[in-house]
Order: structure tokens, then sequence, then C-alpha cells
């Protein structure tokens, strides 16, 4: 019996951070103790002062309980606090207002009509084949960036969209709204315990923003945003010189140098996991149907269902 007195755990409390409301369904609940949302705490790593409230909740946690446990024990997923040599976020923050010329092939992302024609034509092929899955109730999109894929996913069912960085996620409102869709946008780390079971998950080039050692953990994770029966799939980049902006150097050793057009620099993660180990990454953490394909060149595709129950 934790001793009410004696900690600051709340039930039910108004978000410290965002004022949203939030209720605790038991008091094993890290949100309870950090007075903060889950979609607060997904943020952490992102947020000197939510890193603190994280830090001092569980350890408070511990002193209450008499468990030494730093998360709750259905979770699996690394710690979501970000690497130290990397600012994905700052970067993907800092590179929305252009980050559909690398789709669009424009600026410094084109290479040339030759290469430019086949981007285009895999890039089509990428889409058709995203719409020829079967999509149903409600999708979560996390890493969901500027939208490219999401008018498809929200006319196909109800879409919550996540991205740690918000400017990306302002793009993406614009263009659903220049469809005539709608989805609910919210900024939420992708290694955010899952809050619910949905009926589809969906990331863009986001696993090769994942180190392989983290892979399987990510894919669980996956797994357990799922209800039975429900499909994870992705869409990610392939190492081809022809992919990114002209003055990108290759990726080495898992990161990446991106130069912004306004000259500025960050190291990001940049990991091309082979298809067939994307394949058995999907097995082992439990999916079936597996499908993994490529279109030629530029982009790798993935499916899994999981287990019926």
């Amino acid at each position: 019996m934790v001793d009410a007195a004696r900690t600051s755990f709340l039930t039910t409390f108004d978000c410290l951070w965002c004022g949203a409301s939030h209720t605790c369904r038991s008091v094993e609940d890290l949100e309870g103790w950090a007075r903060l949302c889950s979609d607060c705490i997904g943020k952490a790593g992102d947020n000197g002062f939510l890193r603190f409230r994280l830090r001092e909740a569980l350890a408070e946690r511990a002193r209450a309980t008499g468990s030494a446990a730093p998360a709750p024990a259905q979770s699996t997923a690394p710690d979501p606090i970000p690497i130290a040599d990397v600012d994905m976020v700052a970067y993907y923050d800092a590179r929305a207002g252009e980050y559909d010329d690398w789709y669009l092939r424009r600026g410094r992302y084109s290479h040339g009509a030759v290469h430019d024609a086949a981007w285009n034509a895999e890039l089509d092929m990428a889409g058709r084949w995203l719409d020829g899955l079967a999509w149903s109730g409600e999708i979560v999109e996390l890493a969901a960036g500027t939208g490219w894929w999401s008018p498809l996913l929200a006319s196909r069912g109800e879409l919550s969209m996540y991205d740690a960085a918000e400017a990306p996620l302002d793009r993406a409102r614009e263009r659903l709204l220049a469809h005539g869709l709608r989805a609910h946008l919210h900024v939420r780390d992708a290694w955010a315990e899952p809050d619910r079971t949905v009926r589809g998950l969906f990331t863009g080039f986001w696993l090769s923003h994942i180190e392989p050692g983290r892979l399987p953990a990510f894919l669980a994770l996956a797994r357990r945003w799922l209800e039975p029966r429900g499909r994870f799939a992705f869409i990610d980049s392939l190492p081809d010189p022809a992919s990114g902006a002209v003055d990108h150097a290759a990726p080495a050793d898992g990161r990446a140098v991106r130069r912004l057009a306004d000259g500025r620099e960050f190291t990001i993660v940049k990991v091309f996991h082979p298809p067939d180990d994307l394949a058995a990454g999907l097995r082992t953490a439990g999916f079936g149907d597996v499908e993994v394909t490529t279109t030629g060149r530029f982009f790798v595709m993935g499916t899994g269902v999981a287990p019926a129950g």
C-alpha cells in the first residue's frame, strides 16, 4: 500500500506542461508520479524540464513502492532520450520548409532527368503499394513528418499523426486541408509507449533512423500498438547515391551529416536496413503475413499483421 501522504502520486491531474487532463489506471503509471500526460513523457528527451520531471518521478515511485524498476513492467522500448551525438528533432524541425523538395526532386535534390524520372516512377510505385493494403478503422502514423503519405491514410480510416517535431506537423496539417481531409495531429515521440491499440500503424522513412541494435525494440513497440489482426506497414530508403541532396555525403557508421539550404548542418542517424533483416525482424516481433519488397533503386516497403490473439 502506498502512503499517499508521503508521495506525489495523483490519479487524476492536469499535465504540468501542456495542461491536458489525464487519468491514471494504477499507481504504477509513471504519469501520475510525474504529473505529465503520456504525450509529454514521450517528449522528455527533447525538453530539460520534462527530463527533470521524469527522473524525479522514477525515483519517487521507486521510493514509495519499494521497486527499483525504471519503467512500467510491460514496456520493452528503450529509453526515448535521443542518442547524444545526433540532433534529429532539431534537424527535422529546421528542415520542415524544404522537406518536400526531397520528394519532388527540386533544387539540391534533382539529379538530372534520367535519375529523377526513375525516382518519380518508384515513388508512385510505393504509393500504389501502400494504397493496395487493407486499411480501415483507427490508423496511427508515427514520425509523420510533413505528411506526404497521410492523405492516403486519412481517406481510409480515422488517422492520428504523431511526430516529435512540431514544424513538420504544421505542414502536414496544411496538406490535409488542401485535400479536404482531417486527422488528429499531436507532438509525440515515436518511442513513446502506446496508449491504446489500433487497427493500423504506418511509418514512412523512420526505420532508417533506428540503429540496428534498437530495431527489435521498435518493432516490438509497433506490435504493441496493434489490436489482433492489425496491420503495420512501412516505406523506407534504399542506399542509392541519387536519393539525397547532391551535396550530402553518404552515411558512414550509422550517421549522416545533413546540410540545409541555408548552410546549417546536423548529424542524424541513418541506417539502410537490408530487406531480409527487416523481414526477419518483423517475424521475430510476432508479426505474421510478412511481406518486404523494394521498388528497385530507392525504396523498401514492408508489412506484417499482428496475431489473432
